[in-house]
């Protein structure tokens, strides 16, 4: 069979020099004449100018945060110690500027560069810096030559406009150099540059950007195009690809996802894809791309980089090899610990650990009886500067013994015995339905009952109560399973609601999708069980989000800050909004002095120029993001000896239920590992 050779999009720096010089940009300084470094030269360590695209693509390297794909970057140098020298430096072999200085331009004769703490705080914060230091970045979809400081660097407007006057004396793209402010603060110094020097928004560079790459990695599949909408009566299969208008709010296991509707890269269906390891990606007109449509019903490999995206046709041998070296190996959960039968306030689910054990096997043990979320949530409610709703946990031993008592165990093993349920997808959706719906009128045991109801009267009377999710099945090694189960509340005003939440949100277990994920990863489905974490329910929030401890946009951590989406009230969440809706997301600097915030996007239901979260709000946020990754640490990072990225994965609100009337406060819903960004 005659295979269609590999497209390749996005990401490649291939127009000629001349084709770039002026691409609709600004009116600026003419740059220098286009002149090359000799053909056949390899990368110099620094240039005084940059004459072509081949100079430029020499030092160039991806910028150390990639939030906006498909950028190549150069770190350029200005020495007020020497005549206001400029160095455009080699950004691979020196990927942050203290390195290339201390090397290059420190001592013989001019000044000693101090160390890099000393560094660090006189060359980003001091009026009486020696150095300018900024980059150059090329955007290539929009065709953008911007020049960029770093988001915390506090230069005044004066400092900016030589530093970009130099650049643009001393490269070839100099007539077409925007300036790009990269946070709030440095945008609000922008405010105050000559009219000469153009600014350029980060909005702006992202409406000119069609490729958005989020979970890296290749999938081999069959390519479908479907709408999101159709997800809710199409079956999938792990040996789909699929080309969708918009991100769903949930989605069985596939081989690799595109959307033609940008995601943030903290939505539910891209945690799925990045807990899955199978790639996913944004591409504005994805339904209608002639690269995509052309293999549409084939077998194909999509392979998802941080800068390009490919597609090729692929054989049925191919696909079939590959489904199987890539087939997760079967998952084993830990057996249910069924000896613990009481309701334990939630401080005391996962106690420390004791001298020579570690964290992390805490939370192990703590799981066994109450599940991932409770362990990870008591954790939280004894951490200092993480507030958090006060709760307690229900053990597995309550939903084992609502299975057993119905017969719920043996009904499963029946259907699993069927041929007809295992190979007959809507069969099988029918079947669990029917299950759920028995679920939901199956009798509770009375003396459980009783011991819940007193525990509600005493220590939250006349509370709205939220019962969320804990298993053994998820947050787990080899099977994270975000968003596998459904929360639900209920009122003891009302004891028959409280019993309906419960149900719900242990038949939850049984939903199609949560079944097929297991199916995949070969997970026994009887061994799967539930515990409760139980709090009162928060009614009208005034603000929640999603952040990470950690820039997932920056693996290699030499720019680190927190990665946050919140959006306004309560009504939409942030990991699945609706079509169009948008929220407010950014990276927050917390470790650095003047802490600043880089906006990526802004929420689309809050007024122009406004934020979702004020500057007191955010503060606080990122006090409790700070104590939960290094709270973390000693199970699931550095100081458990992980050496790789390292984040944690945080849910949180903003609600003034405390104090009606006032600035709301900060709770924090859940922790758990951050998966990372894929291969």
């Amino acid at each position: 069979m005659s295979l269609h050779p590999r497209i390749v999009i996005a990401g490649r720096l291939a127009l000629a020099c001349a084709a770039l010089s002026g691409c609709g940009a600004p009116t600026g300084p003419v740059g220098i004449p286009e002149k090359c470094l000799q053909s056949g030269d390899e990368a110099p360590e620094f240039v005084r100018q940059i004459g072509c695209l081949d100079d430029f693509l020499a030092l160039a390297s991806v910028p150390l945060d990639a939030s906006l794909p498909g950028a190549r970057s150069v770190k350029v140098v200005q020495d007020h110690a020497d005549g206001d020298a400029l160095y455009f430096q080699n950004s691979v072999l020196y990927p942050i500027h203290y390195d290339f200085v201390s090397t290059h331009l420190s001592g013989d004769p001019l000044p000693l560069v101090p160390q890099l703490g000393e560094f660090n705080t006189t060359e980003y914060y001091s009026p009486e810096r020696r150095f300018n230091l900024a980059a150059v970045t090329y955007y290539e979809q929009p065709k953008v030559w911007a020049l960029e400081l770093s988001p915390y660097d506090s230069a005044s407007a004066d400092m900016i406009a030589a530093l970009y006057r130099g650049v643009a004396a001393e490269s070839y793209f100099g007539g077409s150099l925007w300036f790009h402010p990269t946070s709030e603060a440095v945008a609000s110094e922008a405010e105050r540059l000559p009219a000469d020097i153009p600014v350029i928004t980060t909005d702006e560079i992202y409406a000119g950007i069609d490729y958005q790459p989020l979970s890296l990695g290749t999938g081999m599949g069959r390519l479908r195009f479907l709408k999101a909408v159709e997800l809710e009566t199409e079956y999938v299969s792990y040996q789909d690809i699929l080309v969708l208008d918009e991100a769903p709010n949930d989605i069985s296991v596939v081989q690799g996802l595109v959307t033609e509707e940008f995601q943030t890269p903290l939505s539910h269906v891209n945690v799925l894809s990045l807990n899955r390891k199978t790639p996913n990606m944004g591409l504005r007109g994805a339904m209608t791309s002639e690269e995509l449509r052309a293999f549409e019903g084939k077998l194909v490999e999509i392979e998802v980089d941080a800068t390009v995206w490919s597609v090729r046709e692929v054989t049925q041998a191919e696909a079939e090899a590959f489904w199987d070296e890539h087939r997760p190996e079967p998952v084993v959960l830990p057996a249910l610990d069924l000896d613990v039968q009481e309701l334990l306030d939630i401080e005391d689910v996962t106690p420390e650990p004791a001298e020579g054990e570690s964290l992390r096997e805490a939370i192990k043990t703590a799981v066994l009886a109450f599940g991932g979320k409770a362990a990870q949530y008591s954790i939280l409610a004894r951490t200092e500067d993480v507030p958090v709703a006060k709760g307690f946990a229900v053990p597995m031993y309550f939903y084992d013994q609502f299975m057993r008592d119905n017969g719920f165990y043996e009904r499963i093993d029946a259907l699993l015995a069927d041929p007809a349920f295992t190979t007959d997808a809507a069969r099988r959706d029918q079947e669990l339905a029917q299950l759920r719906a028995d679920m939901m009128v199956a009798p509770l045991d009375g003396a459980f009952q009783a011991t819940l109801k007193a525990k509600l009267a005493a220590d939250y009377p006349g509370l709205k109560m939220r019962f969320r999710t804990s298993t053994n099945s998820e947050d787990l090694d080899g099977f994270p399973c975000a968003g596998c189960y459904e929360s639900h509340s209920g009122d003891p005003a009302d004891w028959s609601d409280v019993l309906d939440a419960i149900r719900e949100t242990y038949a939850s277990i049984w939903l199609f999708r949560t079944f097929e994920e297991r199916s995949y990863y070969g997970i026994a489905h009887t061994s799967v069980g539930m515990a409760l974490l139980v709090h009162p329910n928060f009614e009208d929030e005034e603000a929640n989000g999603v952040a990470v401890t950690g820039n997932p946009f920056d693996p290699s951590g030499l720019d680190p800050a927190f990665y946050v989406n919140v959006q306004s009230g309560g009504d939409v969440e942030v990991v699945a909004p609706p079509p169009g809706v948008t929220s407010d997301q950014f990276l927050y600097f917390f470790s650095q002095p003047n802490q600043p915030v880089s906006y990526l996007a802004h929420s689309s239901l809050i007024d122009a120029g406004e934020t979702v979260l004020t500057v007191q709000q955010v503060h606080q946020l990122g006090t409790a993001l700070d104590a939960i990754h290094r709270r973390f640490s000693p199970a699931y990072g550095p100081a458990a000896g992980n050496h790789g990225w390292y984040a944690m994965d945080v849910e949180f609100k903003f609600d003034d239920v405390a104090d009606p009337g006032q600035p709301p406060t900060l709770y924090i819903k859940q922790a758990r590992p951050y998966p990372g960004r894929g291969d």
